[in-house]
């Protein structure tokens, strides 16, 4: 059963540190997920021994919990700390979004716009390419813009990714409205109404998008890319002889799938730094190829595939320049 009162993520709390003292070689996700609990639990003193001891233990990504202790301790009453840890995280410049948003948002909710910002900025800086964020710098973004928009800021070119990335159907601007952030703690129960019926509206339009079906879509390896890849994992030269035969090979799974019956194709463009940190997101090496079709499948939930076959007349996919129909479209 969901845990929904206090006594009921205690409850959770306590299972989940059983099954860590029985599982030790899964210590870590559980002694985080039991403090979560004691969070909401209100037990935050226990939920900063929990942090305690991870980080006492060599943990897999020890910036993430003082990012999440430092959230915590702020919480109840201990700001100095908290803010000297915060400075600590952001000194280490860790290379994963989740620290960055835990103690941007920290700033964020205890008033602290500018310095929250700040730390929005530097994030970005450092981990959006501008090409192709995974699902957490993205949501590094788009909080950054949340926190422009109550201080009232003009956009700038992440605000512009942020809107460029987001797919829902009301606009980033309105979504972080400051009046409608502030009206969620209005006491009038009229403009609470509206709002719970706006978001609600806003729900369901996110809820259509997610189950459009995606594309089944193969990769494609532009010629500069390809040669990076197979340069710094050489393991992948069995998958990718050569341009051509990659180029050949992607026309001739696509017709493959087609034959079969298989609706809704794509093709998905590559790129050496996403794939690498799609491989890191797994936990894996690039050099794997089992983690290619995942990659595929995984930008084309995130709306990065074209569309196959292109009409005869259309540009070909390939980019050589001519139509499909005298390119790789030929019989």
């Amino acid at each position: 059963m969901r845990p929904d009162t206090p006594a009921d993520h205690t409850t959770e709390a306590e299972r989940l540190l059983r099954t860590a003292a029985t599982y030790p070689e899964d210590h870590e996700p559980l002694l985080l997920r039991a403090a979560a609990h004691l969070e909401l639990a209100g037990d935050r003193a226990r939920a900063t021994d929990l942090y305690d001891t991870l980080l006492g233990s060599t943990p897999s990504n020890p910036t993430l919990i003082r990012a999440l202790k430092a959230a915590n301790l702020w919480e109840y009453g201990h700001e100095a700390e908290a803010r000297a840890i915060i400075e600590g995280v952001r000194a280490q410049v860790p290379q994963d979004a989740a620290p960055w948003e835990i103690i941007a948002e920290t700033l964020e909710a205890h008033d602290e716009l500018e310095a929250s910002e700040a730390t929005f900025t530097q994030a970005a800086e450092l981990l959006a390419d501008g090409e192709d964020e995974d699902y957490a710098t993205q949501s590094l973004l788009t909080s950054r813009h949340r926190v422009r928009r109550m201080l009232a800021l003009e956009h700038d070119a992440w605000d512009h990714r942020a809107d460029a990335l987001h797919t829902g159907a009301v606009p980033l601007d309105e979504l972080h409205d400051p009046k409608r952030l502030w009206s969620l703690g209005s006491d009038d129960p009229a403009e609470l109404q509206a709002e719970i019926t706006r978001l609600r509206s806003e729900l369901g339009s996110y809820r259509t998008a997610l189950s459009r079906p995606f594309p089944v879509a193969v990769l494609h390896w532009p010629e500069a890319e390809l040669d990076e890849l197979v340069a710094s994992y050489p393991e992948l030269e069995a998958e990718y002889p050569t341009y051509a035969a990659h180029l050949t090979d992607l026309e001739a799974s696509l017709r493959e799938l087609q034959a079969a019956g298989t609706p809704n194709l794509g093709i998905v463009p590559a790129t050496v730094p996403s794939y690498e940190a799609f491989a890191a997101s797994e936990s894996s090496t690039p050099a794997n190829p089992d983690l290619l079709p995942q990659y595929a499948t995984t930008l084309a939930a995130r709306g990065r595939a074209t569309a196959w076959p292109p009409a005869r007349t259309a540009a070909c996919w390939c980019g050589s320049g001519r139509t499909y129909g005298e390119c790789h479209g030929a019989d």
